[in-house]
This record gives structure tokens, sequence and C-alpha cells, in this order.
């Protein structure tokens, strides 16, 4: 299955793959390496695929389909960067791309919670509530529209939509 998950904080790929119960392999953008050797050792030993921002990220497409064929899961966040809120940002189309591509489901999750316990605009963790919600998958050929990717895309984002509302009691 693809995981997509909305994106705070550094926090979200422990608390997604922990909402989630199995392993999981989620792309990291290139940027996050190279400034701790333990870092970048600590994120490669735990499976995690380097994906570049700048260019089309087709190495680590490759190694995503590789994991989905071989009954892996992966975990990506489509806004592409840590938001300071939900909505700010729209959409990328790669976790719809490789669900559709993989033939596997596509699970949304919603995260509320991790920007006040270690947002962006600190490295510090601070004891804050974290909700997490796993949304009912969208399965390979549920589709109905000439553009399955899209549709994916935003099933996603309605999907993380509303369990946000939610978790917020908005």
């Amino acid at each position: 299955m693809v995981v997509a998950a909305n994106h705070y904080s550094h926090l979200d790929p422990v608390v997604v793959g922990a909402a989630i119960g199995r392993p999981l392999r989620f792309l990291a953008v290139d940027e996050l390496y190279g400034n701790s050797s333990f870092f970048d050792h600590l994120t490669t030993w735990l499976g995690a695929i380097p994906m570049p921002r700048e260019t089309i990220p087709l190495a680590a497409m490759r190694l995503c389909l590789e994991e989905l064929a071989e009954g892996g899961s992966v975990g990506l966040f489509p806004e592409g960067v840590r938001v300071w809120r939900w909505g700010e940002v729209r959409p990328k189309r790669g976790a719809a791309w490789l669900a559709h591509k993989a033939g596997v489901p596509l699970v949304p999750v919603a995260v509320a919670g991790t920007g006040e316990a270690m947002g962006r605009s600190t490295g510090r963790i601070s004891r804050k509530p974290i909700r997490v919600h796993v949304c009912e998958p969208v399965l390979p050929g549920a589709t109905v529209s000439d553009d399955p990717v899209g549709e994916i895309t935003e099933l996603w984002r309605s999907s993380v939509d509303r369990a946000l509302g939610s978790l917020y009691g908005s």
C-alpha cells in the first residue's frame, strides 16, 4: 500500500509509521541529508528512500515500485514540504501515481498536533497531544474519470480534510 499523510513536522514519519503498524519506507527529500552523518545513517538504516526535490525522482520512484511489487509499503507526504497549516500548498500527485501504477491501495492518514509538538520553527520536541486518523483506503480501480491520478489525489485531499476537521473539532 501507499500511505499518504499531511505533513507538519519531522515527527510525522514516526507517528504515521506507528499508526499504520507495519514497516513503511518513506520518501525523504535529498536536502535532509549531509548535515549529520548520524541522521544520514539512521534514515538509511530505517529504509528511507532519498528523493531529489529539484529533478524528476526516477530512481526513487523505481525503488518505490519495487518495494510495492514485493508486498511492501511506501509512505510519503503529498504536500511535499512541512507546512504551517493544512491546505496552504496544493498536493503533488506522486502518491496517487504510485498507487495507480502499482495497483495498490492508497491509504490517507491525517495527523494533528505534530506541528505543535515539533513544528517548522523549532528543533525541540514539546509535550503536546498528537492525534492520528487512518482513513478508508482508496482502492485500485475505484476511479471513474479520465484522470485517475488526479481523482485519487483529490480523494486523498478530501479524506484528510474531513479527518483533520474531526481531529481539530471544526
